[in-house]
């Protein structure tokens, strides 16, 4: 059985518990990490595959509020208020900010003994009654709205936007001399870890970058050693991820890869190729610069002596972004090159095409390129395959879960008063053991009209405003075949069950 859920847990229940440290990033594709196939060099985040689990159906929620919402909380986006973004309807399943019907990790590790703090990225909710201290965070440092500007937060995407961004609970603008929003993140970060170090308790921590979500920005030397990478172009270089990750086997031979994106032209056939291989390499260097970060916040977890009983888990909160079109968007117009300040460019449709690899479609979308994302868990002291991976089927709700069963805490009924919606999510520990888990019946999303299910190796999905398809993922995860003329039962089937999930949770 669980101890109870104390405030000062026994000092012997303490160090029997792991530390936690969740990393997420953003907007960053399927196959853009070494350890998944990419040329991009990552060579950290490849430690923490090499020393622990790497997951091969790990699921997001298609966008970042969503995802972050779910990641938070262990519920579906809907029910913990954040089935849209953070412009929201101010009420229910839409209103734009983390509802009072749900508890974040945060606020349930700390009431269970555990520090807790966040560097980085918050994106679920603008108002100050809604920041992470207000969520069970002891401090934080970062971003409360979506993307900004790498160097300098006053220079935003369009007249009139603003960019919040807070220190603790009070607004701070960080300078611009100087300053870097991946480095900054990084060294907050580490910072609190240092703070945490010196407590004699457990610590959760949240770092969550803004890389290598738009603009692409990136500093000069990270740039410059990609260079003339991609001039090969999309297609090879998707037929090369594709090819290593087989080799690894992170991929069934039997899934093959998705047919270059429609609106995406034939590289050969490009009349801007100098232009484009630019922008990938900007991308490349701000998952780079990610990668530099992640170092750095792993050597102090091994200067503190904290690595072994840390459990650190590494993921993306969506796939690769289309915005922008084909060639990417243009924000600023002036004729300056992608990477610098007064840049504001996307790198487009046509290279996330190569981000996702082998699936199809992006960000925001149900199909598996918009919901697939590396999933990394490294902690020492339990695993004992480092190295391998895992093919079991595990979604964003889990990690709520899975928090509470490592850390011996109780996920509440109530919470300061207020009920609190049953978990959702079922623990990872079992694979994290090297066993097999209790699968979730079905798995459900739903965001601005894209609509999907997977139950068991079935998946039903839907674009907007589109006719759903159905697809065997385990012979067709890339969802090249679509079977739903062959199966209608089977559709029916799946499209009454996600038709009953979406009036509970207020889709």
């Amino acid at each position: 059985m669980n101890p109870p859920n104390l405030s000062n847990p026994p000092m012997e229940t303490l160090f029997q518990r792991p530390n936690i440290l969740l990393i997420l990033c953003d907007d960053m594709g399927y196959s853009d990490i070494g350890c998944y196939g990419s040329e991009i060099h990552t060579p950290h985040i490849d430690r923490l595959a090499r020393e622990g689990i790497r997951l091969s159906h790990g699921y997001n929620a298609a966008r970042c509020c969503p995802t972050r919402a779910s990641l938070l909380t262990g519920l579906y986006p809907h029910q913990a208020g954040m089935g849209g973004m953070v412009k929201g309807t101010g009420t229910g399943p839409y209103q734009g900010f983390l509802n009072d019907q749900c508890v974040t990790i945060a606020e349930v590790l700390r009431e269970s003994g555990y520090s807790t703090a966040m560097s980085g990225k918050w994106h679920v909710g603008e108002d100050e009654a809604h920041w992470p201290m207000k969520r069970g965070f002891e401090s934080y440092y970062g971003l409360i709205s979506g993307a900004m500007n790498y160097f300098d937060i006053s220079k935003t995407k369009a007249p009139g936007v603003v960019r919040r961004f807070a220190r603790d609970d009070r607004t701070h603008t960080p300078g611009h001399e100087g300053f870097y929003i991946t480095d900054a993140i990084t060294d907050n970060a580490i910072r609190m870890l240092q703070d945490a170090c010196r407590k004699e308790r457990p610590f959760f921590q949240y770092v969550a970058y803004t890389a290598p979500h738009w603009p692409l920005h990136a500093l000069p030397e990270d740039i410059e050693r990609y260079r003339g990478t991609y001039r090969k172009g999309w297609d090879t270089l998707r037929e090369e991820r594709y090819a290593r990750l087989l080799q690894m086997g992170m991929l069934d031979s039997r899934w093959k890869l998705s047919p270059r994106d429609k609106e995406a032209q034939p590289w050969t056939e490009i009349p801007n190729p100098m232009e484009m291989d630019l922008k990938m390499a900007v991308y490349a260097g701000q998952i780079d610069r990610m990668d530099q970060g992640i170092g750095r916040i792993l050597d102090e977890l091994d200067n503190q002596d904290k690595a072994d009983n840390t459990l650190v888990l590494f993921l993306s909160d969506n796939g690769g972004c289309h915005e922008g079109g084909p060639w990417g968007f243009d924000r600023r117009k002036n004729g300056l090159p992608p990477g610098g300040v007064d840049s504001y460019m996307s790198y487009g449709l046509s290279w996330a095409n190569a981000s996702n690899t082998p699936f199809r479609l992006y960000k925001q979308y149900i199909h598996e390129g918009g919901i697939s994302t590396p999933w990394i868990f490294r902690w020492p002291k339990r695993i004992k395959a480092p190295g391998s991976i895992d093919h079991q089927v595990c979604h964003i709700i889990d990690i709520m879960a899975t928090c509470c069963d490592l850390a011996c805490a109780t996920y509440p009924e109530e919470f300061q008063g207020r009920k609190i919606l049953p978990l959702e999510g079922k623990t990872l520990r079992p694979i994290l053991e090297g066993k097999r888990r209790d699968p979730h019946e079905a798995l459900f999303w739903e965001h601005f009209g894209n609509q999907g299910i997977r139950k068991g190796d079935w998946k039903l999905v839907s674009v907007k405003n589109e006719n759903w398809e159905l697809y065997n993922l385990e012979e067709d995860r890339t969802e090249q075949n679509n079977l739903i003329l062959k199966y209608p039962q089977k559709a029916s089937e799946l499209r009454d069950c996600h038709t009953r999930w979406t009036e509970r949770v207020g889709v």
